[in-house]
């Protein structure tokens, strides 16, 4: 407690999450400033609802209480019959302040009954037999925690009593045993053959521990349909729950540890919390919709028991030996891309198809499936070109077979492709996997024409600056070819982009990869280093290796901290397989030199290291022989051994792209490894230095900066990692992200040496590649800032012009664009061909002018809408300007955008970001003479027999707010649930147009965003398209599911999804 006796306060210490009341707001006032740090934030508009709900029912919680205590026990009708008239009296006051009748259908009745049951006797046995509704003990309003105590019922006796008293049931488990169905049979039996009732079970063949004949039982159930998810390589499913559905709206879910397996359900160390729909809506609503997109998922299968192939799978699946990975050679599981797959797929298809590259690179961590992404990429060209034939070369045989089958499996046809690798010679070269020894030796390209294979894969594409591969890239002119590789970063300075127009194609970061399975979760340590580099010599971006080697082997006393800091952090340190990074060779062989006096076996490699040598460290690092191996830059590539555990950084990573390559190093998937120790030495840091990439690798850009990151603490991690930066540690970066932020100082140094510490021009697309930066970064919404003014801060150009932060700020309506038919015209509309040549292009031009104003020209003083977007534009440097920033969105698609289908003139794309000018100007309500106002939320085109609804994915501005993020999602990729405005009813016109749509031919667009504001600027929609209605329920609001025609593009569908990890 806050000891302040003369004020009798009673706030202690501590976090709160308190509505501010009179009595708070008293005390409040009572404490000194100076003395104690307060925090108060607004109610958000969108959380208000549910806050001051819990607030409301505390405050007639403790008055019911009070008037029930007021009484004597004597008196029980009293007591009950004054909690009952407070009750009323509220419900009458809504009823009066909402000036809604209605609210008063909700007055009690004084008797104070509850009813508890209703069923009609009509063809039923009730009519000739009393018989006594079946209700679970434990309540169906209120919440409920099972511990497996004696003297609560088991959880065994209530699950048969929901069975009995539910309408529909959905199970969602990832394993099931015949001793768990056996006892609950009866009521199951029961429950499904009831007219209009539905059981719904997930399952997985997760470890082998799911029951055959229990899926068996479950599925020859009438009324009833099984799916299991098979791919349990990367198992993502360990939830256990049950949902109990109840047309009465008393639904119940219980969530535990309890699989449906016997000891689980009877055997009481497993807690289960059993949650109401009544108590926790937004629990048992995040439980269904979840519960929805598993089902409407398309790896989770359909067992149908009359179909024989069906209980073939399942058997084979609940056979296999766990370790028999070589085997799963079945046509049964057909692989699609998951969402990070289909999105780097997306980046081709834009390469080729929106910029005409053909050659392209994908970029990323070892093992995260780059050979799969291929064999799509492969079996998309095959689909357009059925004779296409493939080239994939690879420099080791363990790839080239594990490569053919991936391909195999993708194409679903095991005799798919040829191996020519030692010990196979092929009798067929038109769909070869070869090593580059292989192709050499065979002088495959004297025999082949240049134009003999379509489509070229080089997997490990890093290795083809090396002159065994010069012959093959020379030689081939192949429609496509794709180059695969964990490290675009060639440490020996040999160019591998100038292969691919010096792109990249994509880049996958590492959070998907972990979240997946595919790589090892890490732990990062940011260990205090008392080096100071802040006086360094830095030039081009980076320090000078010879000074830090100088400063790193002048005496041991650094290596001595970073000797006790693994011992620190490490469990045991006589079992580390470790890596550590240096600057040079000489560091590399004085910390061997260290480790190995102090008693840790360790050994130092570099590029010059002889083949031998390298390949009996590896052997001894994984027998325990020695623990640590120190490596210097350029030797990243060749340590491939996934049994690492622990990774040293005992130099400052200059570049985003070597960190990760060494951070990738670590890992690798390997059997027994719980986690990867990362150990990264962090001084104090020469001002240039970029921190934020470091962590922006690792988490990627999200809403948080990183700074903000570092200070609180890093919440939105891949699983299972996490991040702890020591004291000192985290007071340099937090230093160093002030001096590197986007703020007016840091950028105008940034631009003064930008050419100097680059050896780039100096242009805004330059500026934003080098530092990472989105054109939201770079600008603010207040129009204060430009790359012109900076520059004239800067003092790179003398020139006293400048225009009011009003024309700046009116920009920000660029930053989204991406759509390349609209690009392409503002830029020739922009460069002065300003005459419109089709109605297309007259819209076009007006929602240029919208994206400027809001209002219509004469409203604005103008004569027409050129002289409108003149006055923008009319000096030179701002055009410019705008050009550039116009210029750079069109070079960086990252998709295809499709036409939209309807049968009028909209020049909106499919999938492209549009603010909500854009969209009226663009459906002809803002034209050249009117611009009406409107309400967001939806938008009726009466001419157009079309609605169009903006969607807000989360209502609130907070990353997680439950009560308001499960009204508008998608289910999966085509499957989109919304919900009416809160007053709508099904039988309004309105609802009733909705549901009709298709009969009435109305059309029923969605534009989505994922937030309102990003930052501090407002966040444009993304146009998803034309929908067709599926179902609806529900009162004041209607709930809908709608099918899209096009699936959600692939970046945004984890965004809208926001239940499981698609």
């Amino acid at each position: 407690m806050i000891h302040n006796k003369e004020m009798g306060l009673m706030l202690k210490n501590g976090i709160y999450e308190q509505i501010v009341n009179t009595r708070i707001n008293k005390e409040l006032q009572q404490f000194d400033r100076e003395k104690y740090d307060i925090e108060l934030e607004k109610l958000d508009g969108e959380d208000a609802r549910r806050i001051l709900t819990i607030y409301i029912s505390y405050v007639i919680n403790q008055a019911l209480q009070y008037l029930r205590d007021s009484f004597p026990s004597s008196k029980e009708n009293e007591s009950l019959l004054a909690q009952i008239r407070l009750c009323n009296e509220i419900v009458q006051e809504i009823a009066e302040h909402t000036n809604e009748p209605e609210f008063e259908d909700n007055i009690i009745l004084e008797k104070g009954e509850v009813l508890t049951s209703l069923y009609e006797k009509m063809n039923s046995a009730r009519s000739i037999n009393t018989i006594k509704a079946v209700h679970p003990e434990t309540s169906i309003v209120e919440n409920a925690l099972f511990t497996g105590s004696k003297n609560e019922p088991s959880m065994l006796s209530e699950l048969k009593k929901e069975i009995l008293s539910s309408d529909s049931i959905d199970l969602l488990v990832s394993f099931i045993k015949w001793s768990a169905i056996r006892p609950l049979l009866a009521e199951l039996t029961a429950f499904t053959k009831r007219e209009g009732v539905r059981l719904r079970v997930i399952a997985t063949t997760y470890t082998q521990a799911t029951d055959y004949k229990a899926i068996v039982a479950l599925a020859e159930l009438p009324n009833t349909e099984v799916k299991i998810n098979y791919e349990t390589n990367h198992a993502r499913m360990h939830a256990k729950s049950y949902l109990f559905k109840r047309d009465t709206g008393f639904s119940t879910a219980y969530i535990g540890s309890s699989n449906l397996s016997n000891p689980a359900l009877t055997g009481g160390l497993e807690w289960n919390v059993k949650v109401t729909e009544k108590e926790s809506f937004d629990i048992v609503k995040k439980f269904s919709v979840s519960f929805e997109s598993y089902w409407n998922d398309a790896s989770f299968e359909t067992f149908d028991p009359e179909n024989p192939d069906c209980h073939e799978k399942l058997k084979k699946e609940l056979t296999r030996a766990a370790f028999d990975r070589k085997s799963k050679r079945s046509l049964q599981v057909s692989i699609r891309p998951y969402a990070y797959q289909q999105e780097i797929l997306d980046n081709f298809a834009a390469e080729r198809e929106v910029y005409g590259h053909y050659r392209n690179l994908v970029s990323a961590a070892t093992g995260v499936g780059k050979t799969i992404i291929a064999a799509f990429d492969y079996k998309a060209f095959k689909e357009k070109n059925p004779r296409a034939r493939l080239l994939f070369v690879a420099h080791r045989k363990e790839i080239l077979e594990q490569s053919i089958q991936k391909f195999q499996e993708v194409l679903n046809d095991f005799n798919f492709g040829e191996l020519y690798v030692d010990g196979y010679k092929p009798t067929d070269i038109e769909h070869l996997f070869i090593s580059i020894q292989s192709f050499n030796s065979a002088k495959l390209s004297q025999w082949t024409s240049k134009d003999y294979y379509d489509f070229i894969i080089v997997d490990e594409f890093h290795h083809a600056a090396a002159d065994s591969y010069q012959e093959l890239l020379a030689y081939y002119e192949p429609k496509i070819l794709l180059g695969l590789t964990a490290t675009p970063d060639r440490m020996d300075g040999k160019d591998i982009l100038k292969y691919f127009d010096g792109r990249i194609a994509s880049k996958l970061l590492l959070g998907e990869a972990i979240d997946r399975n595919l790589l090892s979760s890490f732990q990062y340590f940011g260990v205090t280093d008392d080096t100071d580099y802040r006086n360094f010599k830095w030039t081009r971006g980076k320090y000078d290796v010879s000074e830090l080697e100088k400063v790193y082997t002048a005496d041991t006393r650094r290596c001595a901290l970073i000797l006790n800091s693994v011992k620190k952090y490490v469990t045991d340190i006589s079992s580390v397989k470790g890596l550590g990074f240096c600057v040079s060779v000489a560091h590399a062989n004085y910390m061997a030199k260290y480790f190995n006096d102090k008693g840790i076996p360790s050994i130092a490699l570099s590029s010059k290291s002889a083949d031998d040598i390298r390949n009996d460290a590896k052997t001894d690092l994984l027998s325990g022989k020695i623990n640590f191996i120190f490596v210097v830059d350029l030797y990243n590539e060749g340590v491939d051994i996934p049994a690492i555990d622990t990774v040293l950084f005992l130099r400052p990573t200059e570049s985003a792209t070597v960190f990760l390559q060494q951070l990738g190093r670590g890992l690798r998937l390997s059997p027994g490894k719980d986690c990867l120790t990362v150990l990264d030495f962090i001084g104090q840091a020469n001002k240039k230095y970029n921190f934020a990439m470091k962590f922006e690798a690792i988490v990627g850009k999200g809403r948080k900066s990183i700074r903000k990151q570092v200070e609180d603490g890093f919440s939105n991690l891949p699983r299972g990692c996490y991040i702890e930066l020591e004291k000192y540690a985290k007071e340099y970066i937090l230093e160093n992200l002030k001096q590197t932020d986007n703020n007016k100082r840091a950028l105008i140094e940034m631009v003064r040496t930008f050419e100097e510490d680059t050896g780039l021009p100096l242009n805004l697309e330059n500026f934003l590649l080098e530092y990472n930066m989105s054109l939201y970064d770079f600008y603010q919404n207040t129009g204060a800032r430009s790359l012109f003014r900076l520059k004239k801060w800067a003092g790179i150009i003398e020139d006293d012009r400048d225009v009011d932060d009003k024309i700046y700020s009116m920009m920000t309506g660029f930053f989204h664009v991406n759509s390349a038919r609209l690009l392409d015209y503002w830029i020739r509309y922009i460069d002065g061909n300003k005459v419109a040549n089709s109605e297309e292009e007259r819209i076009m031009r007006n929602m240029l002018y919208y994206t400027f104003y809001k209002k219509h020209p004469a409203k604005c003083g103008f004569q027409s809408i050129d002289e409108g977007i003149e006055s923008v534009l009319k000096e030179t440097f701002v055009r410019d300007e705008v050009l550039q920033i116009l210029k750079y969105n069109r070079k960086h698609i990252s998709f295809v955008a499709g036409r939209n289908e309807y049968s009028y003139l909209c020049p909106l794309d499919l999938h492209c970001r549009y603010n909500t000018n854009q969209i009226m100007a663009a459906f002809g309500l803002f034209t050249e003479t009117e611009s009406p106002e409107f309400r967001e939320g939806v938008k009726r085109f009466e001419d157009k027999k079309t609605d169009i609804f903006f969607i807000n994915l989360n209502k609130s501005e907070k990353d997680f707010s439950p009560s308001t993020m499960y009204e508008d999602y998608a289910i999966n990729d085509k499957l989109f649930h919304w919900q009416s405005q809160s007053q709508d009813r099904q039988a309004s016109a309105k609802i009733q147009r909705y549901i009709n749509h298709k009969n009435t031919g109305d059309i029923i667009s969605l534009f989505v965003r994922e937030f309102k504001r990003l930052g501090s600027y407002t966040a444009p929609y993304t146009f998803l398209g034309n929908a067709d209605y599926v179902k609806h329920e529900g009162e004041r609001p209607v709930s809908f599911v709608w099918k899209l025609h096009n699936s959600i593009p692939a970046d945004m569908l984890p965004k809208a999804n926001k239940s499981i990890a698609l």
